[in-house]
């Protein structure tokens, strides 16, 4: 997929300058600070000129949400993948839901972490469903279990989000000093996320479609920040401009982990609970010793079933 970013200027001055001259070079440890300054300044311009309204476009909600998730290419285990699409499909077949099912050889990273791919498949999904209300991701070693509830209610609903926003929580525990927003409301809120006991959890994840949407993923996914060598990559990215980007922070809500992001186990976040809209096998190994097939077989009959009795 193709991102329009403006060129690199040379820092090298022009040749015919003698090497005397006093006009000083940007030195490369100097340009860091200089492009976020800079986007900084243009968020707030974008952020202040209205820039959450599409351009010449009203979306018409149709499909109300699209579920996207990427299938890590390494993992061969096809029972497996083969019951995670099937549950995906179902699920969103019975909501009217859009899906993009992808697999991270179907980007061009540039050389980044494979993990990055969930960045350009949600803009993907942006581009092939321009009309769909929201977008959600979740990760291949996850399963849906609760047919019954939808998103845009059960999740995105203004007086849900109300309820369940956590506020002035620290962004990355346990001390960050950047913090949710106390003053958010429902109608505001444009992206949700949840924690665990290590930061951000963006197993799962959902954006409201619209030209912040494109922004959000558009920063998220900028070279700067992948060349940065985060140790967690994209996780550690999206909690860096998070805190150091006021339109990105403005628009976050961090809900309670059950919600949407509930793990298998308690080693690593809040347990799943029957009755969860889903359960994400945090830490698993796609290795040979197909640790995460393993660990979806105690929940594969479970959705199953739920599914079959909820048509």
């Amino acid at each position: 997929m193709h991102y329009a970013y403006p060129p690199r200027k040379s820092s090298n001055p022009p040749p015919y300058l003698p090497r005397s001259s006093r006009i000083p070079r940007i030195r490369r440890g100097h340009l860091k600070p200089i492009v976020l300054v800079g986007v900084i300044i243009i968020g707030l311009i974008w952020l202040f000129s209205g820039g959450s309204k599409q351009a010449g476009h009203t979306i018409s909600g149709k499909p109300p949400v699209v579920l996207v998730t990427v299938f890590d290419d390494r993992s061969d285990d096809s029972v497996y993948k083969r019951d995670t699409r099937e549950n995906r499909m179902q699920y969103a077949e019975k909501h009217g839901y859009g899906t993009l099912l992808a697999k991270t050889t179907d980007y061009d990273l540039g050389g980044s972490p494979s993990s990055w791919s969930k960045v350009v498949a949600m803009r993907h999904a942006l581009a092939k469903y321009p009309d769909c209300k929201y977008v959600w991701y979740l990760e291949q070693n996850a399963f849906i279990m609760n047919p019954h509830v939808k998103v845009e209610d059960y999740v995105m609903g203004a007086r849900k989000l109300e309820a369940n926003m956590i506020k002035e929580l620290p962004v990355v525990p346990p001390d960050s000093i950047i913090k949710t927003f106390s003053h958010l409301k429902g109608d505001d809120v444009e992206f949700v996320i949840t924690q665990d006991k290590e930061g951000l959890a963006p197993g799962s994840f959902i954006i409201k479609n619209g030209e912040w949407a494109k922004f959000f993923l558009d920063t998220w996914f900028d070279p700067l920040y992948r060349s940065y060598n985060f140790q967690k990559a994209e996780t550690h990215a999206l909690e860096h401009i998070v805190q150091w980007h006021p339109t990105i922070l403005s628009k976050l809500a961090i809900v309670p982990q059950r919600i949407i992001n509930a793990y298998s186990s308690n080693l690593h976040g809040e347990q799943y609970k029957d009755g969860d809209i889903a359960v994400v096998f945090a830490r698993c190994s796609n290795a040979a010793d197909k640790g995460c097939a393993k660990e979806a077989e105690r929940f594969t009959q479970q959705w199953r079933t739920s599914f079959s009795k909820a048509r």
